[in-house]
């Protein structure tokens, strides 16, 4: 029997910043939230050996070794089970990489999600979150997989309950960004300060929603275009398309997205940019915000 799991995009519709501590994380606060249908997948055959295969769009820059985050998970929970770790593992690899919207992170969860189903654990989605931390800020996030507060380093995660129901895409200008010398150039731009807690208001309505936005950006903009100028192109694409509610990059980049009032005029605008690219690298996908 073939477990699927689906490894949705993961996007950081916030994303403050604070200065490392003495690990040299940092301290975020992130709402964090996911795509309906635009994502990978990950395929589990349990009773065979360990391995891990790939295919998609994205496949032929991603690592089927021991680095890849799919493995390590797979590792990290057969440890805490004290079992054999097996399972032949598929992923279908429809996200770009190192693109700030939790392509990795999201295969780990998944990992995490099936083999626990596959080898019949039963843990909980919070004890599989806590292993998954161990793997990268955004992987327990996108364990719980549904709208949170991410806080700390990425482990404190408080559900939101209902966000406003919006239409998104996404673009993504086919240059890898990946994170870590985004954050040693925020760094060297000058780290933000201490963040102080704060709740979240309900945002269940759009306006409520766009507001809370607009007051918490995402503090990794200027470092991630400093190393990708296409992210400013990008953006500007987006501003330029109908009906857009706000446009902003997602993690550390180098993907993009923009929020609009409904699925049907989210298509609209992904049509609109399609026809206006003067660069085929370019990933464009519309979807709807899973809320």
């Amino acid at each position: 029997m073939t477990i699927k799991i689906f490894a949705p995009a993961k996007l950081n519709l916030t994303l403050r910043v604070g200065p490392p501590g003495f690990e040299g994380r940092h301290t975020l606060d992130s709402l964090v939230c996911f795509t309906t249908h635009v994502g990978d997948e990950l395929h589990i055959e349990p009773d065979r050996p360990l391995s891990l295969t790939g295919e998609g769009p994205f496949v032929s820059d991603l690592a089927l070794d021991d680095t890849n985050l799919i493995l390590q998970a797979a590792k990290i929970l057969a440890h805490e089970a004290d079992q054999r770790v097996r399972g032949a593992l598929h992923v279908v690899k429809n996200l770009p990489l190192a693109s700030g919207i939790g392509g990795g992170s999201g295969d780990a969860a998944a990992a995490l999600i099936g083999l626990n189903e596959a080898w019949g654990l039963g843990y909980e989605r919070a004890r599989l979150a806590q292993l998954g931390a161990q793997l990268g800020a955004d992987v327990p996030a996108c364990v719980m997989g549904v709208p949170v507060h991410m806080t700390g380093t990425g482990e404190t995660l408080t559900p939101l309950g209902d966000l406003a129901p919006c239409g998104i895409v996404l673009v993504n200008p086919g240059i890898a960004c990946p994170t870590s010398p985004v954050y040693r150039h925020y760094d060297a731009l000058g780290a933000g300060p201490e963040l102080l807690s704060s709740s979240v208001p309900n945002l269940a309505h759009l306006d409520a929603l766009l507001r809370y936005l607009d007051a918490n950006p995402n503090d990794l903009e200027d470092a991630a275009q400093a190393l990708v100028p296409e992210i400013g192109d990008t953006l500007e694409l987006l501003a330029q398309s109908p009906d857009v509610r706000l446009v902003r990059m997602s993690g550390s980049g180098a993907t993009c997205f923009g929020l609009y009032n409904s699925y049907e005029a989210a298509h609209i605008a992904h049509d609109f940019i399609v026809r206006g690219l003067a660069n085929p690298r370019f990933w464009v996908k519309a979807d709807r915000l899973n809320a």
